[in-house]
């Protein structure tokens, strides 16, 4: 076998070797990410609020309580427990009505001018003032979480929202539980349904096929389809002639939510559509009956921007207005008949609705109800205590046997409910006694005595509610830790190459995984014990304990993952306080503001220690890019979205204002600032190291620029729809345009990206000179000085011969530079996905990296946890700056429609995680570029270092995922926990499990096709002997370089 085969040989089975390693590599990454994700399960099986949900019904025919005198018999003519008020309603949700919308503008100090939403709604505020017996509003208080289907649920079966809902059916979205909905289908009602197709995932089955007509919900950048098609389905069924095909209609508007979402409250768009409110319910009052109630209420509110999911006031303070032609409704005599002018005054809950409109319709109230009626709607105009007292005293009894049917089924205690017995007991006694009174005063008591069972007992739930399960959280947080250890010793505690330890690690691993899943699902059939849970934590603590064991092998390569260096100590730090810190709630709503202090201490100190190296060239460049750095970061620190808990103390600079939801003017030209300089500042770096060539031009030069210039595009487009610039052009084709530039962006960005990343080889280019051989050196003679003065001086016999001389440009950093290609092509669809004030911080967190990754190189910090410690915390801070806060209000949906016109599964919630976690996606898929940036082609052990530097990385997501769950279950009986803790603690587990993902499916494949490609150019490392003579090799190079 000549040499050169012998050569080739050799290389093909160091490429098959590579691959073999990768793939147990990306594989033991996989099983750490399972046992992340079930450490996660437990934790927030256990954590998350769950209830009970009774599968009992209420019957028409079977009160709770024995009906008194006054209607002896109950049936759905005439009403199951009380005699009903109407034969039809029209019941009509708009989607995020705040009360403040409804009432007259009211000037306070800092605030005397109205504002956009202000005085656009007055016709409910109007009638209510001018025909009190006809109609009423009221604020509508809304229990958070304040999303949409949290909220119908809530407003059907008045029960308090949870976040896990427990119970035998868990197929779908669908109540299964008593609700409004199904009493009204099984009395026989004629139900119908127009708009929010949220309802018919809920309800299905209950509507009348022929006249329902459901419309995409998700849709935030259409203000008007579903406005319109309500509309344009429901004035019919008003007329006379369609009255016998219905008896009630549920008609669900979202323009205003829309118009909050995409524009904010504070905006032109939301006075347009508030006076199409206005107007559709005075044209909806001339087509009603005396025998039809209408209804309008908000399922929630929204916050100064336009968003909600929250529980600040503007997000739970809704309206509700009740009206009929018959002047059924009245009040206390001492209240005022004008409703209130704030929602602090005499509001009422939405659970509250349930059991008045059953009883309005004549319907049993649903069995797991927890409201009471709205007193209003039963006084009529001359205060008919009688009627309010009866109804919640049939409401308390529904409560009371609610509240032991769910004793029982809990294995509840007397203790646990023993204030409510005692006000149920009092209650009774009062009706007894006063029992055929006629007094209002007496009457009033008797249901004052009820209304206060009713609130104890809303009190009670509300903390058997909060029932959390401690052993499955400890089995979730032991999952968590022993990951944790797993990860620090693989990452910090390996003194050989990690690609050569990890097929054992994974054998012993996978294995104990499978035997402690077996173990687990053993021990789970019994009874007492939850069959998955305890399946979860036998694979997942089987699994750890393996893995651990799998470590005692290799026990003489492995040390105490403790820092031993400066920079590890300096991660190690501030990873421990940022951990620490997030018990406290100051600390964790002013998260941006320390990671602000965190990467500016660290820019400082390496710029510093850029000054303190020994060669110029490593001092300069160092230094250069630390300062660009620091740069970087102040100036992405002018984006900022502020938190409600910020306020006053903080000023929005994200949008316009900070009641608005829309980019101001001069940030557009944000997108083509990026455009002119971010290609322009990668390509200084590639130039550097004479690796802009090839695929390298013709992505940064050509590929990019087109990319960020067709982003810029897109929002300027976005930008004309929002301000109707082109009133020539139609929204509608505007709209199609814009969804077009859109997906020419993401298929350049994936589709080309990655093609062009796939073949591209090493970015090189080979020059061929001439050179000639060193002159000869001669030795003189010692009697070179003759006696007479003469010189002797030899004579060269030949001539030096020209020959070629190679020079490849490119070669110091030929891995780097080709890797790079892969985050150069991902930004493009991060870009696009941003607005443009989030475009601006996310070139700016590009141009730090690649600052980051030349202050390594100049202080030599590949080996240190720097490097992939500061990109998580980059991750972090950047997440901020382009415009998200830990707060469900916060999250961009609308950007799941701009390269779609309408919702796609699974391509829409893609979308939205591309806008919200955009920067930690980055920074995870720039950590290979750490441990390959200008090394030597054949560099030994790039794989295990790779797999260090992500090991390290995902550390730190690790730690604070750990902390924020052990600080969530220690803290759960906190004040602040569902508005602060919570939240955060819910972002850093899915910023968890997402980097994984991305460092595995995208960063870690990636560097597979990246080492590849350079290493069958400049072939494989050969021997361990080979490798340490080529590494000695390498570094005497690069000495002397920098001595030259």
């Amino acid at each position: 076998m000549s040499e050169a085969q012998d050569l080739q040989s050799r290389n093909q089975r160091a490429s098959v070797q590579f691959k073999t390693q990768h793939s147990l590599v990306v594989a033991f990454f996989l099983l750490l990410f399972v046992f992340h994700a079930l450490g996660i399960y437990l934790f927030c099986s256990g954590f998350l609020l769950s209830r009970l949900v009774l599968q009992d019904r209420s019957l028409c025919d079977t009160p709770p309580a024995a009906i008194g005198s006054a209607y002896s018999t109950g049936t759905i003519e005439k009403g199951c427990w009380h005699p009903k008020t109407f034969d039809k309603a029209v019941v009509i949700l708009v989607d995020a009505l705040r009360y403040d919308f409804t009432v007259p503008f009211q000037p306070k100090p800092g605030d005397e001018q109205p504002h956009y939403f202000h005085n656009a709604l007055p016709f409910l505020y109007d009638i209510s003032v001018e025909q009190p017996q006809n109609a009423f509003l009221r604020p509508f208080i809304a229990d958070p979480p304040t999303t949409t289907l949290q909220r119908l649920k809530g407003l059907t079966t008045g029960t308090l929202p949870v976040l896990i809902d427990a119970g035998s059916n868990f197929a779908g979205t669908a109540i299964d539980e008593d609700n409004l909905v199904e009493q009204l289908f099984k009395a026989g009602k004629k139900v119908v349904h127009i708009g929010d197709d949220t309802w018919h995932s809920l309800f299905p089955g209950y509507f009348e096929p022929n006249l329902t007509k459901p419309f995409d919900s998700f849709n935030v950048w259409d203000l008007h389809t579903v406005d319109n098609g309500v509309n344009t389905h429901l004035f019919p069924l008003l007329e006379p002639d369609m009255r016998g095909r219905w008896d009630v209609i549920f008609g669900h508007y979202l323009g205003v939510d829309h118009a909050g979402h995409r524009y904010g409250p504070d905006h032109p768009a939301m006075t347009d559509k508030l006076k199409q409110m206005d107007g559709v319910f005075r044209r909806m009052i001339d087509k009603l009956d005396e025998e039809t109630l209408l209804v309008v209420m908000g399922d929630h509110g929204m916050d100064v921007k336009g968003d909600h999911g929250g529980e600040s006031d503007d997000e739970i303070e809704a309206a509700l207005w009740m009206y009929s032609k018959r002047g059924v409704f009245g009040h206390h005599g001492n209240e005022p008949a004008a409703p209130p002018l704030t929602a602090k005054e005499r509001a009422v809950g939405q659970i509250d609705l349930v059991p008045t409109l059953a009883y309005l319709l004549g319907l049993p109230v649903p069995f797991n109800n927890l409201g009471r009626p709205i007193a209003e709607a039963f006084l009529g105009p001359r205060g008919d205590y009688g009627k309010l007292a009866e109804v919640n005293r049939l409401t308390a009894a529904q409560i009371h046997q609610y509240q032991g049917r769910y004793a029982q089924a809990r294995g509840l205690d007397e203790s646990a409910t023993s204030t409510t017995a005692t006000l149920w007991q009092a209650a009774h006694s009062t009706y007894q006694r006063l029992r055929g009174t006629t007094k209002s005063q007496d009457l009033r008591t008797v249901s004052d005595a009820f209304v206060a069972y009713a609130e104890e007992n809303l009190r009670i739930c509300r903390g058997l509610w909060a029932r959390f399960d401690l052993i499955s959280m400890g089995m979730g947080i032991s999952v968590l830790i022993g990951t944790l250890v797993v990860l620090a010793i693989y990452a910090q505690g390996i003194r050989a190459d990690r690609a050569t330890i990890t097929p054992l690690l994974l054998s012993f691993g996978a294995a104990g995984t499978a035997v402690g899943g077996v173990a687990g699902a053993a021990v789970g059939l019994i009874p007492a014990l939850s069959f998955t849970q305890i399946s979860a934590f036998g694979a997942a603590a089987g699994g750890i304990l393996a893995t651990l064991t799998g470590l005692w092998p290799a026990r003489k390569i492995l040390s105490v993952p403790l820092p031993r260096t400066f920079w590890g100590g300096l991660c190690f730090l501030v990873t421990t306080l940022l951990c620490g810190g997030f018990a406290a709630n100051s600390f964790t709503i002013w998260e941006d503001e320390q990671l602000l202090f965190i990467l500016t201490t660290f820019g400082v100190l390496m710029l510093g220690s850029s000054l303190g190296q020994e060669y110029k060239e490593d001092r300069v460049f160092g230094a250069a890019n630390a300062v660009s750095f620091l740069l970087a970061t102040r100036l992405s620190s002018m984006s900022r979205l502020c938190r409600e808990e910020q306020m006053p103390d903080c000023r929005s600079s994200y949008y316009a204002s900070a009641t608005s939801s829309t980019s101001a003017g001069w940030q557009l030209a944000i997108p083509f600032l990026v455009f002119a300089v971010l290609p322009s500042a990668i390509s200084l770096s590639y130039k550097r190291t004479k690796n802009y060539q090839g695929m390298g031009v013709l992505w940064i030069r050509y590929a990019m620029r087109i990319g960020l210039g067709l982003v810029a595009v897109y929002w300027i487009m976005d930008a004309a729809d929002d301000g109707e610039w082109f009133s020539s052009i139609s929204k509608s084709d505007l709209r199609t345009w814009r969804v077009v530039v859109a997906q020419l962006t993401l298929g350049l960005a994936f589709a080309a990206g990655y093609s062009t990343y796939l073949i591209a080889g090493p970015l090189i280019s080979v020059e061929e000179t001439e050179a000639t051989d060193p002159a000869p050196e001669v030795s003189l003679p010692d009697d070179v000085l003759q006696e007479d003065g003469g010189i002797f001086t030899p004579m060269p016999t030949t001539t030096a011969k020209p020959r070629k001389k190679i020079i490849i440009l490119g070669y110091a950093n030929t891995h780097g530079s080709r890797y790079l290609l892969l985050p150069c092509a991902w930004i493009l669809a991060l870009q696009l996905m941003q607005k443009p004030m989030g475009q601006g911080a996310l070139a700016l967190c590009m141009i730090s990296i690649v600052n980051l990754l030349e202050i390594i190189d100049a202080n030599d910090l590949r080996h240190s946890p720097l490097g992939p410690t500061l990109l998580a915390l980059m991750g972090c801070f950047y997440f901020f700056k382009t415009g998200h806060q830990a707060a469900l209000a916060t999250i961009q949906w609308e950007s799941a429609f701009i390269p779609l016109r309408s919702v796609r599964y699974p391509w829409s919630p893609l979308l939205v995680a591309l806008n919200t976690f955009g920067a930690q996606i980055l920074c995870a898929m720039a950590v290979p570029a750490i441990s390959v940036w200008k090394v030597p082609p054949k560099q030994p052990g790039l794989l295990g270092r790779v797999a260090g530097a992500m090991a390290t990385h995902l550390l730190f997501y690790a730690a604070v995922a750990v902390a924020t769950v052990v600080e969530c279950a220690w803290l759960r009986r906190h004040l602040m926990l569902y508005r602060v803790f919570m939240p955060r603690m819910l972002m850093a587990i899915t910023v968890l499990l997402l980097v994984e993902v991305v460092g595995i499916g995208v960063a870690l494949v990636g560097v597979r096709w990246s080492i590849l490609s350079v290493n069958d150019v400049f072939g494989w490392p050969g021997t361990a002997q080979d490798q340490e003579e080529e590494g000695e090799e390498g570094e005497k190079e690069k000495k002397k370089k920098k001595e030259e």
